[in-house]
């Protein structure tokens, strides 16, 4: 299931990977296995303990960390699937392409920028690793992870974000989304146009990550390209070059999604990346000089993997995929409270794991949740079942976020994934019926 950085040329033996500068490559370090098996405390006391002056009054022991609560799933199986099918309506994106291009390029163009959720918050104008000041709990927040063109889990999860926020009588409610919108066939295009829709009916209410697959995508005047494969949504952006709001489409994915933040370290502990965290052999320099805007890092946000029982991982810069264990990241979380942004947990998405969402228990002292928003098995996923039980998830201060999976009939995610695709899901309406 990796993404793994598409090479113009064959590999140099110790070429360093494009936008990753001045990193030496590392070898991959082997998999150091599951936690151990805790000692005694009676054990572990007298292999450790260090003799103490009788005129030395011992220091106190350093306080344990407190403890991240984990909350139970919630599986909703009655959301009004036959509304949801209805919403998924791929000509009807499609036709309203030319008012959303044309209003998304406005708010790119929009004097102090397009005004998003927690864009207040950044340092500056290029600031990609957002320091949340304050989240109001009373709000709603919610959470989406990967989509690779799953429209039908989009609108079910944008479904039962409606009905929670409407049950329990909040605010309108705040999502995030983890990046990686397209690729991996499906409806990338209409993902795309529904979430400019979103970002328009709200800004300030709707914040998108870059993932590894946004960021990859690129335009050079002529052709848009992808550094990553899978890549067709760059292929179907090409096959349609002569259609005005097609390119225009794509050239403004390209612009938002290259100043859209990497990162957004939350006020009570939560860190928010589309992959995970700045590596071990970045830590040296990211403390002494403290720039989280740094490429390496900002890369690391977007394309590390999570191993789910190693203790530690060493980086391999051959390769923006490379993966950390659990002792990694509580490294990253003691030099984020020394650098003033403490790290206690972690909400991500990028690995596709079967079921939707997952929390390695090796993560026990600082817990990784990992939620994408799949109803189907991706053409690179070559087991399990083909149709799978999408997640989202709801922010809870000081706790890992609450996951909800959405139990999408199995006949609705044939009916949209089979019949509509063999009918060119897609392809943009004629420039005749966009005028």
């Amino acid at each position: 299931m990796s993404d793994r950085p598409e090479p113009s040329a064959a590999p140099i033996p110790g070429e360093q990977v494009p936008g990753e500068p001045g990193l030496a490559p590392a070898a991959p370090e082997p998999d150091l296995g599951a936690p151990p098996l805790p000692e005694s405390p009676a054990v572990a006391a007298e292999s450790t303990a260090l003799p103490v002056p009788p005129e030395a009054a011992p220091e106190p022991a350093p306080a344990a960390p407190a403890e991240i609560p984990i909350p139970e799933p919630r599986d909703l199986h009655d959301l009004d699937w036959e509304a949801i099918r209805r919403m998924v309506d791929p000509a009807a994106l499609r036709a309203r392409m030319r008012q959303t291009v044309e209003a998304i390029e406005g708010l790119l163009d929009r004097a102090g920028g397009p005004g998003l959720l927690f864009d207040d918050d950044r340092a500056g104008p290029g600031d990609r690793a957002i320091q949340v000041k304050t989240v109001d709990p009373a709000v709603p927040l919610w959470i989406i992870g990967d989509l690779h063109g799953d429209l039908l889990a989009l609108e079910a999860a944008l479904a039962a974000i409606a009905r929670e926020t409407t049950e329990s009588g909040a605010e309108r409610p705040r999502i995030v989304f983890l990046g990686d919108l397209f690729d991996d066939e499906g409806y990338g295009l209409e993902v795309l146009l529904r979430v400019f829709e979103l970002i328009l009916e709200g800004p300030e209410r709707t914040c998108v990550i870059a993932g590894n697959h946004d960021e990859a995508l690129s335009y050079d005047g002529i052709r848009f390209a992808s550094s990553v494969s899978p890549a067709d949504f760059a292929d179907l952006l090409n096959a349609h070059l002569s259609h005005e709001w097609m390119e225009r489409a794509g050239k403004a994915a390209v612009r938002f999604f290259a100043t859209a933040p990497r990162a957004l370290f939350l006020p009570d502990g939560l860190l928010v990346a589309h992959a995970g965290f700045p590596l071990a052999d970045l830590h040296e320099r990211l403390a002494a000089g403290g720039d989280w805007n740094d490429p390496a890092c900002l890369s690391d946000f977007t394309w590390t993997r999570a191993h789910p029982t190693a203790r530690r991982k060493l980086p391999n810069r051959f390769s923006r995929g490379s993966q950390f264990g659990y002792q990694d990241f509580a490294a990253f979380c003691e030099l984020s409270a020394r650098l003033g942004r403490p790290v206690t947990h972690l909400v991500r998405g990028h690995d596709h794991v079967e079921e939707r969402f997952a929390i390695p228990p090796a993560y026990r002292a600082h817990p990784v949740l990992t939620t994408v928003a799949l109803s189907r098995r991706l053409p690179r996923e070559a087991f399990g079942p083909r149709e799978r039980v999408p997640t989202l998830a709801r922010f809870v201060e000081r706790s890992v976020p609450q996951v909800y999976r959405l139990h999408i009939p199995a006949a609705l995610i044939d009916a949209i994934f089979l019949e509509p695709l063999a009918e060119g899901a897609g392809e943009p309406p004629s420039p005749e019926a966009q005028r």
